[in-house]
């Protein structure tokens, strides 16, 4: 019988970025159909870049390569992973699970599935990874993302009304990510806290490929109102993070990043002005890869992981359609 630890935490961590990179004056001259003003999607979102997918280069790839680093980091061979979660909101197909592809591609022979909440996927399989091994069904876990989020873009406008709902979509970028979760000695995932108010799930989505829409291209590009998802995030969203902070005995100045997940530059500066958050503890990706879904955190934590010392905390901070909120608090080993 397995026994169960104490305490669980990330102990390495990668992101995997595809190799083009589409600015987005050229992605706005792409999209046919109603004219549009001039750098009005970089003016809109302060989205200057975006990096996206080859054709040939699906979701399950960008997990693998971010897998394949983790392992290389940890000197840990896939056999040594005995849960594997794939955790986005992109996946490779309806059926079977995305990672069961992904675990071919390595070799694995872990148990195996799909964690799916929108751009809330990856810190819910990072939480999930950790539930498991805290009650001992689980000993190491690798948590996977791969986001193609760009092939949702309507790449043609029919008036003014779709481009209203289709604009959301605009902001997107593709990316990987990859964490291992396993007991440590110190540190690890101090608090997870979650608010949940399903009722504003038609604000965005991508609708097609379930029972509701299972053919046709119209309900495959994404459609979504940002700014009624950003005022659910400005009522419920302060309260949270208050209700974490003093639940911890933290204040933002105890953190050394604090990272969250970014859709748009204007929305990520009124993240600041509604929480306090100050701005210098922001790790800011979204100007140059835009919205990249569950893999934003991800990306965030890979590039201040090799700069963190043992006792400096991080907290992550998610929101995702459906909409949920998702904070957790991890401090490094």
């Amino acid at each position: 019988m397995r026994s169960t630890p104490a305490r669980v935490g990330i102990t390495a961590v990668a992101g995997c970025l595809p190799d083009h990179e589409l600015s987005t004056a050229d992605l706005q001259s792409q999209v046919a159909g109603v004219a549009l003003p001039a750098g009005l999607f970089q003016q809109t979102t302060g989205i200057l870049s975006r990096r996206v997918a080859s054709p040939s280069q699906y979701a399950s790839d960008l997990a693998v390569g971010a897998a394949r680093q983790v392992l290389d980091a940890a000197d840990l061979d896939i056999l040594d992973i005995d849960l594997l979660l794939f955790a986005s909101a992109t996946r490779d197909m309806v059926e079977p699970a995305t990672a069961h592809v992904v675990q071919a591609a390595l070799g694995g022979r872990a148990h195996a599935l799909d964690v799916t909440n929108a751009c809330n996927s990856f810190l819910n399989g990072i939480d999930l990874a950790r539930s498991m091994i805290l009650s001992g069904r689980a000993r190491r876990a690798l948590v996977v993302t791969g986001e193609t989020p760009t092939r949702a873009m309507r790449p043609r406008i029919e008036g003014l009304v779709q481009a209203r709902q289709a604009f959301a979509g605009y902001t997107f970028g593709d990316a990987g990510a990859a964490a291992l979760v396993e007991p440590v000695a110190t540190g690890g995932i101090l608090d997870v806290d979650t608010e949940t108010h399903s009722e504003h799930w038609p604000v965005g989505g991508i609708f097609g490929g379930g029972s509701r829409h299972p053919r046709g291209d119209e309900h495959t590009y994404f459609t979504g109102d940002g700014h009624r998802l950003r005022g659910v995030f400005e009522k419920i969203g302060p309260g949270l993070l208050e209700r974490v902070n003093h639940r911890a005995g933290l204040t933002f100045a105890d953190y050394r990043h604090v990272l969250v997940h970014q859709v748009t530059m204007p929305y990520l500066e009124r993240f600041v002005e509604v929480t306090g958050v100050p701005e210098d503890k922001l790790v800011i990706t979204v100007t140059s890869l835009g919205n990249m879904a569950s893999a934003t955190l991800g990306v965030q934590l890979a590039r201040i992981r090799d700069d963190l010392r043992p006792g400096d905390k991080v907290l992550l901070v998610g929101l995702g359609g459906g909409v949920s909120l998702m904070t957790m608090i991890w401090e490094a080993s």
